[in-house]
């Protein structure tokens, strides 16, 4: 992998060298500088928590763009958000997994909500408790009007999981945009991070509602953050 810069933007290519189907593969949106400056803008400002939401009934009222972050118990969403916002414990990360079981929403900036969804894939809970927050999630997903992107978050040490793949049909049945998020990508090294990002690309790139590029993301080292600030900048102009 190669990362390439200019003086408008920043991207990653995968190496040329490559089969023509990993070639088409883009690993990481292409940001202008102005771009990233809104991003890391954005984040500086004001984020605070905003209500925990059980019931579709007591979401707040749908009159400011949101992103949401999905993924599998213990895949990273509360340690990415808090990287994210370059904050401790806005969100709040647990070494038991499953422990966040409401709709999480933080306000940034009165300009965009973020959205910490319940993990899936496991959790101590009774089968009523989980399905009850399974159906919230399921329901908040596909009839969310101001919804702007789902970031589907896929842990890097272990790809995609038949739980991941469960979601991405459901978005794509439903028309919703969603785009993957490589989670804890410092944890592998580079010719195995290159390996997992390329076979992830290939089995989403032609999914329907699948945005065709990946966020690479390391909570401890940063990687990533700079980027997804900015695509969540751009979505927060989107009224």
């Amino acid at each position: 992998m190669t990362e390439t810069h200019d003086d408008d933007s920043v991207s990653v290519d995968v190496d040329s060298s490559e089969a023509k189907d990993d070639a088409a593969v883009n690993i990481t949106p292409a940001h202008s500088r102005a771009q990233i400056e809104a991003g890391r803008l954005l984040f500086a400002r004001d984020v605070t928590f905003m209500l925990s939401v059980v019931k579709l009934s007591a979401l707040p009222p749908p009159n400011m763009p949101e992103v949401c972050f999905a993924g599998r118990s213990n895949v990273g969403k509360s340690s990415l958000i808090n990287a994210l916002t370059n904050r401790k414990d806005l969100a709040r990360a647990s070494n038991t997994p499953g422990r966040t079981r409401e709709l999480n929403y933080f306000n940034v900036d009165e300009r965009i909500r973020v959205v910490d969804l319940p993990g899936y894939g496991y959790a101590r809970a009774s089968k009523k408790d989980i399905a009850n927050w399974t159906g919230l999630t399921r329901d908040y997903l596909r009839g969310r009007a101001p919804l702007r992107r789902v970031f589907v978050l896929i842990d890097s040490r272990h790809g995609l999981k038949d739980s991941d793949i469960d979601i991405m049909e459901m978005l794509d049945e439903a028309a919703v945009t969603y785009q993957l998020i490589m989670t804890k990508t410092d944890k592998l090294k580079k010719g195995e991070l290159e390996k997992i990002i390329k076979k992830t690309a290939r089995r989403v790139k032609k999914r329907p509602a699948a945005f065709p590029e990946l966020i690479c993301t390391s909570s401890v080292k940063k990687n990533g953050l700079d980027e997804l600030r900015a695509e969540i900048a751009t979505l927060a102009e989107t009224r």
